[in-house]
């Protein structure tokens, strides 16, 4: 598994992404869509980036908002793969 990232790796790599913060050893993303379609229809291409890549986030929906935390649990932090499946579910967008 890739190793945990530093502070300044995380806040350099946060600083390339759109819409993401850190929450502990989470980054999160709510992105609010149309209607509640929409909504699932972005969880589904997420849910097929995510197989692709076999890294998963958290995924709360709340009828037309859509709220993404990511993590990499085995290793107890962030690490690049982390930001890398962030910046693929930015493309879906």
């Amino acid at each position: 598994m890739p190793p945990l990232l530093t502070e300044a790796e995380v806040r350099e790599r946060l600083g390339a992404l759109e819409g993401w913060r850190r929450d502990g050893d989470y980054i999160v993303k709510e992105t609010r869509f149309p209607s509640f379609k929409a909504a699932v229809e972005f969880v589904n291409r997420v849910a097929e980036v995510s197989e692709e890549i076999d890294h998963h986030p958290d995924i709360t929906i709340v009828y037309t908002r859509v709220s993404l935390s990511i993590t990499t649990h085995s290793e107890g932090g962030l690490t690049r793969r982390d930001f890398r499946l962030a910046g693929l579910i930015d493309g879906l967008e």
